[in-house]
């Protein structure tokens, strides 16, 4: 199933798109779910990791779909965002969010299909393993292969990814159920890291060093548990 929303603060529009996308999926036989929104704010307040795709009006009231935009990149950095406007002139900005395209209004069908042919065949659901992180500044989907490694942090954990780092607000224990055997171990009471990272272990220092510069410690009482499972990952690629 591909999960579409619509942000748009015309309803009028919002139910002719809806329309729109119903007929592409009862000719082609695609299976989708739609979400309204109707405005960049709710969008960003209510939003859903489970969105593939957006159509994200740029000119709104309250929050413009470009602001929108930006904080939605942050929470997913693969959502799909096709960009609607009325006028022309958007196009520098919108790739600025890596916006697959934009559609000026009215939208007609055949354009619509167009579109979505176009952005299925590139962007056929990541079937990628993530996870999706709530706190005090929304919801994100963090893809599990730009998650580098966790660590405790004033009572809560942050997330070191690719992109940024990120608070959650689970425990360390929590988080290493939910990442079992998923290429992750526990190298010591406050880190678990991402054994697809560790370029190599210094003896010497007792750390895990990452292919990114960074050095993990690893403490004596998780030393032989983490060695035999990073053992086995780096002989399961040999």
């Amino acid at each position: 199933m591909t999960h579409i929303a619509i942000c748009d603060d015309e309803k009028d529009f919002v139910a002719h798109l809806t329309e729109l996308l119903e007929k592409y999926a009862v000719e082609t036989g695609e299976e989708i779910k739609i979400t309204p929104y109707g405005d960049g704010l709710e969008l960003i307040e209510r939003y859903d990791p489970s969105i593939d795709l957006i159509f994200l009006d740029i000119q709104m009231k309250l929050v413009d779909g470009l602001h929108a935009a930006g904080r939605i990149r942050q929470m997913n950095e693969k959502v799909g965002i096709i960009f609607l406007t009325t006028l022309t002139g958007y196009g520098l900005e919108g790739y600025k969010y890596q916006a697959a395209d934009y559609i000026i209004k009215p939208i007609r069908y055949v354009r619509l299909k167009a579109e979505m042919n176009g952005w299925l065949k590139k962007h056929r659901k990541d079937d990628s393993p993530y996870i999706v992180v709530i706190n005090d500044t929304g919801k994100y989907k963090i893809f599990l292969k730009s998650l580098r490694y966790v660590e405790t942090f004033n009572r809560n954990l942050l997330l070191h990814t690719e992109q940024e780092n990120i608070i959650c607000y689970k425990s360390m224990k929590e988080m290493e159920r939910e990442l079992q055997d998923k290429g992750f171990a526990r190298c010591h009471t406050s880190y678990i890291v991402n054994m697809y990272y560790v370029k190599n272990v210094s003896a010497k220092n007792l750390e895990a060093v990452l292919i990114t510069g960074e050095s993990i410690p690893i403490s004596q009482p998780k030393r032989k548990e983490f060695m035999e499972k990073l053992t086995e990952y780096w002989g399961d690629f040999l």
